[in-house]
């Protein structure tokens, strides 16, 4: 079954199109990858199904719900979740308090925000014990009360998946998690990222370079090229399928460099 639908999606910048007529669906407790070239579109889509940008013309779906006109928090709200190219954390707050401020959407009681009153008391305990859940859950325990912004790079990518987490999210959005890691960083991200699919039944939607992760990874892959959607289907498929071999190697190739089950 579909979770995510995204039909006829379309982004103009005055003259360019940066995202044309793309259609695509993540099936639920899978992880889609969704890759292309430089430029080829990809954050921009991201941008479009998390609300950040507003599409030109086309639609997206969670599961039964349209999307469309909602702003970026009412997604949220929906159970959908997203982390950026670009760490977004807040540095100068504790690694706990940063991965709280992801259950801001699950909180209840606003007036007893205000008046700190007992409710208030009672939600602020059970909130500090589910974001040390989650802290539990990707590694992160012993630097709870750390500085975010003195966490290791690897780390900080971390603490930005439990603050999706937080967020009880059915799908979750990772713009390229593995980007600036090192290798052991990065199996440690794949390790990750399988627990959230298999252990979590999350349903992940990622756009990466590393195609070594993503070909181990992912279920199924998007290809866009120039904004348009080039290929869809496993990544055995997708690896020999002409068009993405022509789009990574260019026009004459007639096959692609296979490194540890990468396109390349």
């Amino acid at each position: 079954m579909a979770l995510l639908t995204v039909q006829g999606l379309t982004r103009r910048f005055q003259g360019l199109v940066a995202v044309d007529s793309v259609d695509f669906a993540v099936q639920a407790g899978t992880v889609h990858g969704l890759i292309g070239p430089n430029g080829a579109g990809k954050t921009t889509l991201f941008n479009l199904v998390s609300g950040v940008l507003a599409p030109s013309a086309g639609s997206v779906r969670l599961g039964d719900q349209p999307l469309d006109g909602l702003a970026p928090y009412r997604r949220t709200a929906l159970g959908l979740a997203r982390t950026f190219q670009n760490i977004r954390i807040f540095s100068e707050m504790t690694v706990l308090e940063n991965v709280m401020t992801g259950l801001h959407t699950r909180l209840s009681s606003t007036w007893g925000i205000l008046l700190r009153g007992p409710g208030f008391r009672a939600e602020e305990r059970q909130a500090k014990a589910k974001a040390r859940d989650l802290l539990a859950f990707v590694g992160l325990s012993e630097a709870a009360n750390a500085r975010a912004g003195d966490l290791p790079y690897g780390d900080q990518r971390r603490l930005e998946i439990a603050r999706a987490l937080a967020c009880e999210p059915r799908l979750v959005l990772l713009d390229e998690p593995a980007a600036g890691m090192n290798p052991a960083e990065t199996h440690a991200l794949l390790g990750l990222l399988r627990r959230l699919r298999d252990e979590r039944g999350l349903t992940l939607l990622l756009v990466e370079h590393d195609m070594p992760l993503v070909m181990s990874l992912c279920d199924r892959l998007t290809v866009l090229n120039f904004g348009r959607r080039i290929a869809d289907g496993t990544p055995a498929e997708v690896r020999a399928h002409p068009a993405v071999i022509e789009a990574y190697l260019g026009t004459g190739s007639h096959e692609v460099s296979v490194s540890r089950g990468a396109v390349s």
